[in-house]
């Protein structure tokens, strides 16, 4: 890695990597001002190489610390954050069954169903995998990738896939929009790839089946939170020293309400993980999600008027970390999950 400072160096949290005093987060907006972006999304090898990856599993008493640390690296580059988080999800999905991640080796979890996925048939000397598998961040980056694949009656199995086979093409250029374009993701093409069953990760619904499924997409949702920080941090740096505008302090006091309220909330969750880590938390885990969902929209709503022409047009970072961050935030998919979230709520079944 190019960075010397890898990726424990200062975020914008304020404090680091440690929790603030009621969620993940430090001061927002950080007075030291806003972080600058990683040099390249390369900087994964690295921070696996130096153990700064090395987090906390979810529910293991430390949660709000291992979210801490990845909102840490959101805040100052979602799509370095994007491949940190899908790595540190892949090593605690390995650890949930029992395995541990090959030293040294970056990971990836790529599990997108769109457009069929991968899906598991059987070939000369068994199981084999093909496919198409849409949104793999960290494509031509990565070593490894923990691979949901359909396995016949609606079930699906996690296989553990070595990304150096011949077998597995990227198909570049599938990746068109400017936001989250240093996530090096694609489409993977899975070309009739032989599965040995040490290759098999758990049993069949292993993904979905697991408590740390739910717990892993709060963890995504510290991601998010990081990035609204990010541009919180971005917007307070150019509005200082100007004169104090009503208007635009109002507007900063409404982006930080935001976050703290969704940050705070993150912060109980954690602890309601750690309390009863065997337990999904689906209501918690969804009304989180939902809350950071939504203090993510009032930042890219209501963050450019607040800013004004004149710090949008004078920041080489705040619009790239707007498009980041809208693209990122689609991994909640709005009314959909809260649907999901009213039903738990009402006590149904999916």
């Amino acid at each position: 890695m190019t960075d010397p400072e890898h990726l424990h160096s200062r975020t914008g949290a304020g404090t680091g990597t440690v929790p603030g005093p009621s969620g993940i987060l430090g001061r927002v907006p950080d007075p030291a001002g806003a972080p600058t972006p990683f040099p390249a999304a390369a900087a994964l090898a690295g921070a696996v190489a130096a153990g700064d990856l090395d987090l906390p599993l979810p529910g293991s008493g430390a949660t709000a610390e291992r979210w801490a640390r990845l909102a840490a690296v959101g805040r100052r580059d979602l799509p370095v954050a994007r491949l940190a988080e899908g790595h540190t999800d892949a090593v605690a999905i390995l650890a949930e069954h029992g395995r541990g991640a090959a030293p040294g080796v970056t990971y990836g979890v790529w599990a997108s169903r769109a457009g069929g996925g991968a899906r598991l048939g059987s070939g000369p000397g068994g199981p084999r995998l093909g496919g198409t598998v849409r949104f793999c961040s960290g494509t031509h980056l990565l070593d490894r990738a923990l691979v949901v694949a359909g396995a016949g009656d609606d079930a699906t199995r996690i296989v553990d896939v070595d990304l150096r086979d011949p077998r597995v093409e990227r198909r570049t250029g599938a990746w068109r929009a400017a936001g989250m374009a240093a996530a090096d993701t694609d489409d993977v093409v899975l070309h009739d790839v032989p599965v040995p069953p040490e290759a098999f990760v758990g049993g069949p619904d292993a993904y979905t089946g697991r408590p740390g499924f739910r717990h892993g997409g709060a963890g995504v949702a510290a991601v998010w939170l990081g990035g609204a920080a990010g541009i919180v941090d971005e917007i307070a740096a150019g509005l200082r020293g100007t004169g104090g505008d009503p208007h635009r302090l109002a507007g900063l006091g409404t982006l930080h309400a935001a976050v703290a309220a969704a940050d705070a909330l993150l912060g109980a969750t954690a602890a309601a993980i750690d309390a009863d880590p065997a337990d999904p938390h689906r209501i918690a885990v969804a009304a989180a999600r939902a809350a950071v969902e939504r203090a993510c929209r009032t930042e890219l709503d209501a963050g450019p008027e607040t800013a004004g022409v004149t710090v949008l047009a004078g920041s080489d970072r705040l619009a790239a970390r707007l498009a980041d961050l809208q693209v990122y935030l689609r991994q909640h998919h709005g009314a959909r999950d809260l649907a999901d979230l009213g039903r738990a709520v009402l006590g149904e079944e999916d």
